[in-house]
């Protein structure tokens, strides 16, 4: 198996991740999966798509908190990512982050549908959409050559996140949320920012 194939699949946090999604998908087909319970696993999925934009635009960009330890778990969170875009230990979002998300998102989901297969459905596409994020994640700052030209884009795009302006092209799985929510510009018409990789300076 190809280096750069392993280092994203035996990545801690990734290979949890991947038992956790396999374990729903396995409960799941024990239990007896129908179409509902399908788009529901869908509808995690969109979810996710979209907490990930608001999330990353409006959490992790914040102005540099004053207090210490906030600093630092932003520093852990977002801003030393765009330091260093290509740190292998800074590309994956921890799992001590995303799954307490996860859980809360789930619960409130129980709550609503009161049914532990149906939350199972829909907390393994918050999940698995997790994944193909990390995964297109890694794919942008690694030297990986996506097959598709949309795959082609997707990374291009989120160079130009790190690289060119961090107030465009939020989006990482989807480009989608950026288009719906201005976001996503033509890059000849975007200055280039001297805070791309300096996030604790914006002011």
């Amino acid at each position: 198996m190809n280096k750069l194939y392993k280092d994203f699949l035996f990545f801690p946090d990734i290979s949890i991740l991947i038992v956790l999604i396999l374990s729903g998908v396995g409960t799941s087909l024990f239990m007896g999966v129908t179409w509902f319970m399908f788009l529901l696993f869908i509808i995690g999925m969109v979810t996710f798509a979209f907490s990930e934009y608001f999330t990353h635009r409006f959490f992790f960009h914040i102005k540099a908190p004053k207090n210490p330890l906030f600093l630092r778990f932003m520093k852990r969170i977002h801003y030393d990512h765009h330091t260093d875009p290509n740190n292998l230990k800074l590309l994956f979002l921890p799992l001590w982050y995303s799954l307490p998300g996860f859980f809360v998102l789930s619960y409130l989901f129980y709550l609503v549908s009161n049914s532990v297969n149906l939350t199972i459905a829909f907390g393994t596409g918050l999940m698995t959409m997790l994944l193909v994020y990390e995964w297109k994640h890694y794919v942008a700052h690694r030297p990986i050559k996506p097959k598709t030209k949309f795959g082609r884009w997707v990374k291009k795009v989120h160079i130009l996140h790190h690289y060119k302006n961090e107030n465009f092209w939020y989006g990482v799985s989807t480009p989608l949320a950026d288009f719906l929510f201005g976001t996503f510009k033509d890059e000849k018409n975007v200055e280039t920012s001297r805070t791309a990789k300096a996030l604790e300076k914006r002011m």
